[in-house]
């Protein structure tokens, strides 16, 4: 692809880097940008550098803030007692549109996955298991998306918190083998929340 602008072909460059996004649709999307009033364009760019340089992680649930303590685990309305483990904010932003779910969150920041070099120390495991320790837990969801890789980090986590008086359940199969938590549509979602059941019967099932 030939440029007629070197600072056409870095924007396009830096745009091709991010997920789905291949060159031709990068260039489509700078050359948008480029016809807009350039308030809106510095707009754009000054929102993801301030967004990049501001933006904090929860210190209780690892959720993406803008305060130290997230709106959810700070608000006294949520059922303090139970945990819904989840992969990455899309997927507490996908339960928390279903409206089904009072109780608090834990972002691991992925799922176990040997072939990617992601292990258990690679991910927010410790500071969870920690939580079960201070014994106000009651219950734990496990919530991540039913994959190998997601069956793994649940059994793993399973197996750090089995000695302590907490239970364990696993949303309902609502969710097809492989789906990701954010393509599910709300009801399916939001039932599959509501009929969990306990985590032993998804291991023996």
């Amino acid at each position: 692809m030939e440029f007629s602008s070197k600072l056409l072909e870095r924007a396009v460059i830096e745009m091709s880097q991010l997920p789905g996004i291949g060159k031709r649709t990068a260039l489509r999307l700078v050359l948008h940008m480029l016809r807009q009033p350039k308030e809106q364009t510095l707009a754009l760019s000054e929102a993801l550098k301030t967004m990049r340089n501001d933006v904090k992680f929860c210190k209780s649930c690892h959720n993406i803030s803008d305060i130290e303590m997230c709106e959810i685990c700070s608000n006294v309305n949520r059922n303090q007692s139970i945990i819904c483990i989840v992969e990455d904010i899309r997927d507490v932003m996908a339960i928390e549109n279903t409206s089904s779910f009072k109780g608090l969150y834990h972002v691991l920041g992925g799922k176990i996955s040997p072939m990617d070099g992601i292990g258990p120390h690679d991910l927010n495991i410790e500071s969870l298991v920690n939580k079960v320790k201070e014994g106000n837990v009651k219950e734990l969801i496990f919530a991540l998306s039913s994959t190998m890789e997601g069956d793994t980090t649940n059994f793993y986590i399973y197996k750090q918190i089995q000695d302590y008086e907490i239970f364990t359940s696993t949303i309902a199969r609502g969710i097809s083998v492989g789906d990701e938590l954010e393509y599910a549509d709300e009801i399916t979602l939001g039932r599959s929340i509501t009929n969990r059941i306990p985590f032993e019967s998804s291991i023996k099932s």
